[in-house]
């Protein structure tokens, strides 16, 4: 099967929370104006297996919404993250950060050039997002940064 990421278009908003929803995943602040920092993995049918959103502050941006159907392999994770550090820097930010509480994922962002980072290191722009805020209330939150 031939995968392919694309950007979101406000077209496929309703399609995108759906998807976002069953995963049960927030869809705050997924709007037609932030819509097109999202990418979609699709299979040759245009079935999406996959999204990675991203809230763009300043300079940075923040990863949020990584879902992948069962069995997408891990190359397609891969490609998503990796087409979205493309399109950060094709929106001018400098860097990028994410928030997971699991610590086994630790292993996979480091092989992309991710580094831990503490609370105290994040751009004082995350703290106003209500995802941030989430994240904040989860004990074992580890933070990651890349620069672009």
């Amino acid at each position: 099967m031939q995968a392919l990421i694309r950007c979101a278009a406000k077209e496929d908003l309703g399609i995108l929370r759906e998807f976002l929803t069953r995963a049960n995943l927030g869809i705050d602040g997924l709007t037609e104006e932030s819509v097109e920092y999202f990418l979609l993995l699709e299979d040759e049918d245009g079935v999406i297996k996959g999204t990675l959103g991203m809230e763009a502050f300043s300079d940075c941006g923040l990863l949020r919404s990584l879902v992948v159907s069962p069995g997408q392999a891990e190359k397609d994770i891969m490609l998503l993250i990796t087409r979205m550090m493309q399109l950060a820097k094709e929106k001018g930010l400098g860097s990028l950060f994410l928030a997971t509480n699991k610590g086994a994922a630790l292993p996979f962002f480091e092989l992309l050039g991710f580094v831990k980072v503490t609370r105290d290191q994040l751009p004082a722009e995350l703290y106003s997002l209500e995802h941030i805020r989430h994240v904040f209330n989860v004990d074992n939150s580890l933070f990651l940064k890349f620069s672009l």
